[in-house]
């Protein structure tokens, strides 16, 4: 059974919920450090500082980012060079699929949607991978969406690998 010890919290991808980045960059490292079996979280700045100070740890994430974009599959060479850069055995790549307030048969909405995919970084293989949403109605106070991720988050986390029941 696949248990990560290190892993890193990759900057999401691009979407057009980029105003969403840093709130969910601190819901899901907040969520994984309270993973008793992970013994060390990479967050998300930690690993934007790692990819400044390396042009080849950048060009590895550019080269994954680009080849799950096209492909929809996890690239073992440029994740295992992810992996070392990062010193990490996994690292976990973050989607925001919404970020919004909305009208939805009559109700106001705050939604927040998420990809999350899991990458043993030694093989390059996509461990676990997840897509859910999850909202709030309102009538005048809009609910917080960082509120919302965090229940989110939570809730995904702890169906991933190794804390997941098989």
């Amino acid at each position: 059974m696949f248990r990560p010890q290190a892993i890193a919290v990759l900057p999401p991808m691009a979407s057009q919920y980029d105003s969403a980045r840093e709130d969910i960059q601190e819901v899901l490292s907040g969520s994984l450090n309270k993973v008793a079996n992970i013994e060390r979280v990479v967050s998300p700045e930690n690993v934007t500082d790692i990819f400044q100070a390396s042009k080849e740890a950048f060009d590895a994430l550019v080269f994954y980012f680009s080849r799950l974009e096209m492909t929809g599959q996890s690239d073992k060479d440029s994740a295992q060079k992810l992996g070392k850069a990062l010193n990490v055995d996994s690292f976990l790549v973050v989607r925001v699929n919404s970020w919004e307030y909305m009208r939805k048969e009559g109700d106001n909405v705050g939604r927040v949607g998420l990809s999350l995919r899991l990458v043993d970084a030694t093989t390059g293989t996509t461990v676990w991978k997840a897509r859910h949403e999850r909202s709030s109605s309102y009538m005048f106070y809009r609910p917080n969406l960082k509120d919302i991720a965090k229940e989110l988050a939570a809730e995904m986390i702890k169906a991933m690998p190794p804390q997941a029941k098989r």
